[in-house]
């Protein structure tokens, strides 16, 4: 910087921008400031009076100068409250206007309040959680409703979703409609398809499997029964989506792993279906606050406990320096009878990375350090029928060791298999080591959970750490939320929700529950945002939700 640049910025905040090749801080500032003194005076406010006076608000040229070119810190942190709450305000208000104009236009099913889920709940061999039974009970005031339910079912790995949606499937089927359970695999939808039959068998429900490993003859019969209502329950992966999969009376969807499946996916589904009523379940826990802007146009449903047969999995964090130890205790495990699963970042080498890949490790595994044992390796490139074949062989104890990617964070149920090795886990978030490691732990045998770092940074030390202190997924993704930052954390983009310019979800958690409740009040009085006073709100989401709602 010149002298003069350095006295001219003397005792003053100053922007700092992310730069191009070329160009300085200097000479990016006089642009910036050129473009903010042009339009100072200029910008029409997007806020309401009525909000700006209540919330004590910055106006917006006000802000956007004082975000840039700030007078003293005061100034600064007013402009920056002032743009946090506009942007976290439009997108609650966008999100809460979709889901009001899904409840408007359509009436839902209103399925019989004769049929009791209690029925089915008397006879499982085990007792229910308190939370799923209060999960329970707002899908069955939901379905006796006349609203369409837009359910988002949220709870950890192992903590009994899959039953809620049996017991949910039970209470439409015998109100005389069908139910669709889409899973993203074709090992899953199998394991669901087992769970249904156990428990809904002896009520005399049909329940059928629709995967593309059928023959053609197995599936044009179950496209009959389906199509003239001898199924009530048909379970599949994407292949329920195809246009010859036509339901007699379909009223009740769950769809295991939500964000698996695209908008779009879910959509195409729904329209087999007169409005029917929608469960979508996620085994990521996102603290509610965060869940409300993700599907802030589903209501959402928590089972925060865990069944008490649960065993808890012991988690280590160790350096490469004890890797023979840890080779030595997989040995161990495997000899009393047990499996395990080593989780790799990549699929094949990459010289720019130094990141254990699956099929180097795999040769390395089979030739030398695990030679006595049967290994094989999993991942996402393979075609499903062979990660079908090698998953099933794993299930039926024919391998003894998984090499693979996190192909296998959301799925099937292997009792047996205790102990679980994390490669280069400083690479992974910590929401998804905490979905990894529940694939152990699902059996009687105590269950292992091994991170193996590299790096000494504090932040990789404190992540590895919250993984060894803590089995609650709640817990864990909101220090995930708090280290990385809300950037990226949940793949917004995917949940066709714009990127947040300036609000961050951790730091702004105070103003987010603030507007939250605002946007509720807004909502409640006025729906559909008719009313004059509003209009200015009406801009502002359709600026952010362009395309996605019809103001």
């Amino acid at each position: 910087m010149t002298k003069s640049g350095i006295k001219k910025n003397t005792g003053k905040i100053i922007p700092i921008y992310p730069l191009s090749a070329g160009i300085s801080q200097n000479v990016i500032r006089k642009i910036i400031q050129n473009g903010t003194d042009e339009v100072y005076g200029n910008l029409e406010e997007n806020i309401p009076e009525y909000i700006i006076k209540r919330y004590n608000l910055m106006g917006i040229n006000d802000a956007i100068k004082n975000i840039h070119f700030p007078n003293n810190n005061a100034a600064f942190l007013k402009a920056r409250y002032r743009l946090v709450f506009e942007e976290l305000l439009g997108l609650q208000l966008a999100l809460l206007r979709i889901r009001e104009g899904n409840l408007e236009e359509k009436n839902g099913i209103q399925f019989s309040k004769d049929v009791k889920m209690s029925d089915v709940i008397n006879e499982l061999p085990f007792k229910l959680t308190r939370a799923q039974l209060r999960v329970l009970e707002e899908i069955d005031n939901n379905m006796e409703s006349k609203k369409t339910m837009n359910r988002l079912l949220q709870g950890d790995v192992g903590s009994g979703k899959t039953v809620v949606s049996i017991i949910s499937a039970y209470k439409a089927v015998k109100s005389g409609y069908q139910v669709a359970i889409m899973a993203p695999t074709a090992i899953l939808a199998d394991q669901h398809f087992k769970n249904f039959q156990n428990i809904l068998n002896k009520f005399g429900i049909r329940c059928e499997l629709l995967v593309s490993a059928i023959t053609k003859k197995k599936k044009q019969e179950i496209l009959e029964r389906l199509g003239n209502g001898n199924i009530d329950i048909l379970i599949g992966t994407h292949s329920l989506l195809e246009d010859n999969v036509v339901f007699k009376n379909l009223g009740l969807i769950v769809t295991d792993e939500q964000h698996r499946f695209g908008v779009k996916q879910r959509s195409k589904l729904n329209s087999k279906g007169t409005n029917p009523d929608v469960i979508v379940m996620s085994a990521t826990p996102i603290p509610r606050t965060l869940a409300l802007i993700l599907y802030g146009d589903l209501d959402i449903s928590i089972i925060d406990e865990l069944p008490p047969n649960r065993k808890k999995i012991d988690t280590f964090a160790v350096t490469k320096e004890l890797e023979d130890r840890l080779n030595g205790f997989v040995k161990k495990q495997i000899d009393q009878g047990r499996q395990a699963y080593i989780v790799c970042p990549l699929v094949e080498e990459n010289e720019e990375m130094d990141l254990k890949s699956v099929i180097q490790l795999t040769e390395k595994y089979k030739n030398e350090t695990f030679r006595s044992y049967t290994v094989e390796y999993l991942h996402g490139k393979m075609k499903n029928k062979e990660k079908d074949e090698i998953m099933d062989k794993f299930k039926n104890g024919e391998i003894d060791i998984l090499v693979s990617t996190t192909v296998i964070e959301v799925g099937v149920d292997v009792p047996n298999a205790n102990i679980m090795v994390v490669e280069n886990a400083e690479r992974f978030g910590l929401a998804q080591l905490h979905q990894l490691r529940g694939r152990v732990g699902r059996g009687e045998y105590k269950s292992y959970c091994v991170l193996k770092y590299e790096g000494k940074g504090k932040t990789v030390r404190e992540r590895m750490k919250v993984m060894c202190d803590t089995n609650d997924g709640f817990v864990i993704s909101e220090k995930d939320l708090e280290l990385r930052g809300s950037g990226d954390f949940f793949g917004t983009a995917q949940h066709g929700i714009p990127e947040m310019k300036i609000a961050n979800l951790f730091q702004d958690m105070s103003v987010l529950k603030e507007v939250q409740k605002l946007a509720n009040e807004i909502i409640t009085e006025d729906p559909l945002m008719r009313k004059e006073s509003n209009t200015k709100l009406n801009n502002l989401i359709k600026e952010k939700f362009e395309g996605r709602i019809e103001i």
